[in-house]
Protein backbone atom coordinates (compact mmCIF):
# COMPACT_ATOMS: atom_id res chain seq x y z
CA UNK A 1 0.00 0.00 0.00
CA UNK A 2 1.74 3.55 -0.93
CA UNK A 3 1.32 6.70 1.08
CA UNK A 4 -1.06 7.52 -1.07
CA UNK A 5 -3.60 4.66 -1.32
CA UNK A 6 -6.64 5.71 0.20
CA UNK A 7 -5.80 9.56 0.35
CA UNK A 8 -8.36 11.66 -0.67
CA UNK A 9 -7.09 13.83 -4.20
CA UNK A 10 -8.26 16.93 -5.46
CA UNK A 11 -10.80 15.28 -8.00
CA UNK A 12 -12.95 13.66 -4.97
CA UNK A 13 -15.98 15.41 -3.57
CA UNK A 14 -15.35 16.52 0.03
CA UNK A 15 -19.47 16.04 0.54
CA UNK A 16 -22.27 15.32 -1.78
CA UNK A 17 -25.74 17.36 -0.89
CA UNK A 18 -29.35 15.70 -1.05
CA UNK A 19 -31.44 17.56 -3.04
CA UNK A 20 -33.35 20.02 -2.03
CA UNK A 21 -34.94 22.05 -4.56
CA UNK A 22 -36.88 19.28 -6.42
CA UNK A 23 -40.44 19.25 -6.82
CA UNK A 24 -41.67 15.63 -5.22
CA UNK A 25 -40.59 15.37 -1.61
CA UNK A 26 -42.56 18.02 -0.02
CA UNK A 27 -45.98 17.15 -1.15
CA UNK A 28 -45.02 13.28 -0.87
CA UNK A 29 -44.14 14.11 2.79
CA UNK A 30 -47.33 15.60 3.27
CA UNK A 31 -49.55 13.51 1.25
CA UNK A 32 -48.45 10.51 3.23
CA UNK A 33 -48.90 12.28 6.52
CA UNK A 34 -52.07 13.74 5.26
CA UNK A 35 -53.67 10.36 3.95
CA UNK A 36 -52.97 8.49 6.92
CA UNK A 37 -53.67 10.82 9.94
CA UNK A 38 -57.07 12.33 7.92
CA UNK A 39 -58.07 8.99 6.55
CA UNK A 40 -57.94 7.14 9.95
CA UNK A 41 -59.41 10.23 11.93
CA UNK A 42 -62.51 9.75 9.61
CA UNK A 43 -62.43 6.05 9.96
CA UNK A 44 -62.33 6.46 13.83
CA UNK A 45 -65.41 9.26 13.66
CA UNK A 46 -67.54 6.89 11.57
CA UNK A 47 -66.91 3.64 13.87
CA UNK A 48 -66.92 5.94 17.34
CA UNK A 49 -70.58 6.41 15.63
CA UNK A 50 -71.53 2.93 16.05
CA UNK A 51 -71.55 2.20 12.33
CA UNK A 52 -71.21 -1.06 10.33
CA UNK A 53 -67.64 -2.62 8.90
CA UNK A 54 -69.25 -1.67 5.64
CA UNK A 55 -70.44 2.09 6.23
CA UNK A 56 -66.39 2.05 8.00
CA UNK A 57 -64.99 0.37 4.94
CA UNK A 58 -66.68 2.65 1.93
CA UNK A 59 -65.97 5.91 4.11
CA UNK A 60 -62.33 4.96 4.33
CA UNK A 61 -62.68 4.32 0.67
CA UNK A 62 -64.44 7.45 -0.49
CA UNK A 63 -62.21 9.50 2.00
CA UNK A 64 -59.03 7.98 0.17
CA UNK A 65 -60.13 8.55 -3.46
CA UNK A 66 -61.60 12.06 -2.25
CA UNK A 67 -58.39 12.95 -0.64
CA UNK A 68 -55.85 11.65 -3.07
CA UNK A 69 -57.41 13.61 -6.01
CA UNK A 70 -57.91 16.57 -3.90
CA UNK A 71 -54.40 16.43 -2.72
CA UNK A 72 -52.94 16.21 -6.51
CA UNK A 73 -55.75 19.33 -8.07
CA UNK A 74 -54.07 21.34 -4.90
CA UNK A 75 -50.91 20.97 -5.78
CA UNK A 76 -50.89 20.84 -9.62
CA UNK A 77 -52.36 24.43 -9.20
CA UNK A 78 -50.12 25.51 -6.38
CA UNK A 79 -46.77 24.69 -7.93
CA UNK A 80 -48.31 25.22 -11.34
CA UNK A 81 -49.22 28.89 -10.47
CA UNK A 82 -45.69 29.18 -8.57
CA UNK A 83 -43.94 28.23 -11.63
CA UNK A 84 -45.54 29.95 -14.35
CA UNK A 85 -45.40 33.31 -11.27
CA UNK A 86 -41.47 32.77 -11.81
CA UNK A 87 -41.23 32.53 -15.56
CA UNK A 88 -42.77 35.84 -15.71
CA UNK A 89 -40.28 37.58 -13.57
CA UNK A 90 -37.20 35.65 -15.37
CA UNK A 91 -38.75 37.17 -18.28
CA UNK A 92 -38.79 40.50 -16.76
CA UNK A 93 -34.60 39.90 -15.79
CA UNK A 94 -34.51 38.51 -19.50
CA UNK A 95 -35.30 41.97 -20.90
CA UNK A 96 -33.44 43.77 -18.70
CA UNK A 97 -30.76 42.02 -20.00
CA UNK A 98 -31.41 42.15 -23.15
CA UNK A 99 -32.23 46.56 -23.16
CA UNK A 100 -29.75 47.17 -20.54
CA UNK A 101 -26.76 45.13 -20.34
CA UNK A 102 -24.21 47.49 -19.23
CA UNK A 103 -26.58 48.62 -16.04
CA UNK A 104 -27.18 45.00 -15.34
CA UNK A 105 -23.58 44.53 -15.11
CA UNK A 106 -22.92 47.08 -12.80
CA UNK A 107 -25.80 45.67 -10.59
CA UNK A 108 -23.69 42.57 -10.83
CA UNK A 109 -20.65 44.12 -9.74
CA UNK A 110 -22.27 45.61 -7.04
CA UNK A 111 -23.37 42.36 -5.45
CA UNK A 112 -20.41 40.53 -6.22
CA UNK A 113 -18.78 43.57 -3.66
CA UNK A 114 -21.11 43.29 -1.56
CA UNK A 115 -19.73 40.04 -1.40
CA UNK A 116 -16.88 40.28 -0.53
CA UNK A 117 -14.75 40.63 -3.97
CA UNK A 118 -12.28 42.94 -4.70
CA UNK A 119 -13.56 45.82 -6.55
CA UNK A 120 -11.03 45.06 -10.01
CA UNK A 121 -12.20 41.08 -9.62
CA UNK A 122 -15.97 41.96 -9.16
CA UNK A 123 -15.61 43.96 -12.01
CA UNK A 124 -14.05 41.31 -14.27
CA UNK A 125 -16.15 38.41 -13.14
CA UNK A 126 -19.52 40.34 -13.86
CA UNK A 127 -17.83 41.32 -17.52
CA UNK A 128 -17.64 37.22 -18.16
CA UNK A 129 -20.82 36.29 -16.67
CA UNK A 130 -22.91 39.37 -18.78
CA UNK A 131 -20.94 37.59 -21.85
CA UNK A 132 -23.41 34.92 -22.12
CA UNK A 133 -26.93 36.12 -21.42
CA UNK A 134 -27.91 32.31 -20.24
CA UNK A 135 -25.29 32.50 -17.62
CA UNK A 136 -26.25 36.00 -16.73
CA UNK A 137 -30.03 35.32 -16.51
CA UNK A 138 -28.75 32.29 -14.21
CA UNK A 139 -26.91 34.34 -11.79
CA UNK A 140 -29.63 37.14 -11.54
CA UNK A 141 -32.59 35.32 -11.38
CA UNK A 142 -30.66 33.19 -8.47
CA UNK A 143 -29.32 36.28 -7.02
CA UNK A 144 -33.13 38.33 -7.61
CA UNK A 145 -35.50 36.12 -7.41
CA UNK A 146 -33.80 32.70 -5.65
CA UNK A 147 -34.82 30.33 -8.76
CA UNK A 148 -32.94 28.94 -11.32
CA UNK A 149 -34.50 29.13 -14.37
CA UNK A 150 -33.51 25.59 -15.46
CA UNK A 151 -34.48 23.90 -12.40
CA UNK A 152 -38.54 25.07 -11.28
CA UNK A 153 -40.17 22.33 -10.07
CA UNK A 154 -42.49 20.39 -12.08
CA UNK A 155 -46.68 20.65 -11.50
CA UNK A 156 -47.10 16.92 -13.05
CA UNK A 157 -44.24 15.90 -10.52
CA UNK A 158 -45.67 17.55 -7.45
CA UNK A 159 -49.37 16.16 -8.03
CA UNK A 160 -48.02 12.79 -8.89
CA UNK A 161 -46.07 12.42 -5.69
CA UNK A 162 -49.29 13.94 -3.87
CA UNK A 163 -51.69 11.47 -5.19
CA UNK A 164 -49.73 8.68 -4.53
CA UNK A 165 -48.33 9.41 -0.98
CA UNK A 166 -51.71 10.57 0.25
CA UNK A 167 -53.36 6.94 -1.66
CA UNK A 168 -50.41 4.85 0.68
CA UNK A 169 -50.76 6.42 3.95
CA UNK A 170 -54.93 6.63 3.59
CA UNK A 171 -55.28 3.11 2.76
CA UNK A 172 -52.91 1.90 5.73
CA UNK A 173 -55.98 2.13 8.45
CA UNK A 174 -58.42 0.68 5.53
CA UNK A 175 -56.70 -2.26 5.23
CA UNK A 176 -57.84 -4.42 8.64
CA UNK A 177 -61.61 -4.03 7.59
CA UNK A 178 -60.85 -5.60 3.99
CA UNK A 179 -59.64 -8.34 5.53
CA UNK A 180 -62.75 -8.85 8.21
CA UNK A 181 -61.57 -6.41 11.19
CA UNK A 182 -65.19 -5.27 12.90
CA UNK A 183 -63.52 -3.41 15.55
CA UNK A 184 -61.32 -0.23 15.66
CA UNK A 185 -58.39 -1.02 17.26
CA UNK A 186 -56.81 -3.27 14.15
CA UNK A 187 -57.17 0.15 12.06
CA UNK A 188 -55.86 1.75 15.12
CA UNK A 189 -52.57 -0.29 15.68
CA UNK A 190 -51.91 -0.15 11.67
CA UNK A 191 -52.04 3.64 11.77
CA UNK A 192 -49.66 4.11 14.60
CA UNK A 193 -47.24 2.06 13.22
CA UNK A 194 -47.74 3.82 10.23
CA UNK A 195 -47.65 7.10 11.69
CA UNK A 196 -44.37 6.22 14.27
CA UNK A 197 -42.52 5.10 10.56
CA UNK A 198 -43.59 8.07 8.64
CA UNK A 199 -42.67 10.33 11.30
CA UNK A 200 -39.16 8.17 11.67
CA UNK A 201 -38.66 8.03 7.79
CA UNK A 202 -38.98 11.72 7.46
CA UNK A 203 -36.10 12.11 10.15
CA UNK A 204 -33.81 11.12 7.33
CA UNK A 205 -34.05 14.23 4.76
CA UNK A 206 -33.91 16.40 8.45
CA UNK A 207 -31.69 17.27 11.79
CA UNK A 208 -34.30 15.60 13.73
CA UNK A 209 -34.20 12.23 15.65
CA UNK A 210 -35.90 9.50 13.93
CA UNK A 211 -37.97 8.80 17.73
CA UNK A 212 -38.54 12.49 17.93
CA UNK A 213 -40.11 12.39 14.32
CA UNK A 214 -41.38 9.55 14.70
CA UNK A 215 -43.63 10.32 18.44
CA UNK A 216 -44.65 13.87 16.97
CA UNK A 217 -46.04 12.35 14.10
CA UNK A 218 -47.88 9.90 16.19
CA UNK A 219 -48.61 12.34 18.89
CA UNK A 220 -50.57 14.54 16.07
CA UNK A 221 -52.30 11.73 14.31
CA UNK A 222 -53.57 10.42 17.94
CA UNK A 223 -55.11 13.48 18.56
CA UNK A 224 -56.66 13.78 15.64
CA UNK A 225 -58.44 10.87 15.48
CA UNK A 226 -59.39 11.22 19.85
CA UNK A 227 -61.15 13.85 18.70
CA UNK A 228 -62.88 12.76 15.71
CA UNK A 229 -64.04 9.75 17.34
CA UNK A 230 -65.31 11.51 20.08
CA UNK A 231 -67.25 13.62 17.60
CA UNK A 232 -68.50 10.66 16.17
CA UNK A 233 -69.51 9.14 19.43
CA UNK A 234 -71.23 12.36 20.35
CA UNK A 235 -73.36 12.61 17.14
CA UNK A 236 -73.80 8.60 16.69
CA UNK A 237 -75.22 7.31 13.59
CA UNK A 238 -78.84 7.84 15.26
CA UNK A 239 -78.23 11.26 16.12
CA UNK A 240 -78.26 12.73 11.87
Amino acid sequence: MTSTEGAVTSSDPHHVHRDVTGGWLRPAVFGAMDGLVSNFALIAGVAGGGAGRSVVVLAGLAGLAAGAFSMAAGEYISVASQSELARAEIEVERRELLRHPEAEQAELTERLRARGLEPGLAAEAARQISGDIDDALRVHTRDELGVDPASLPSPVLAAGSSFLAFAVGAVLPVIPYLVGATALWPAAGVAAVGLFSAGALVSRVTARPWWFSGLRQLAFGAAAAAVTYLVGALIGTGGI
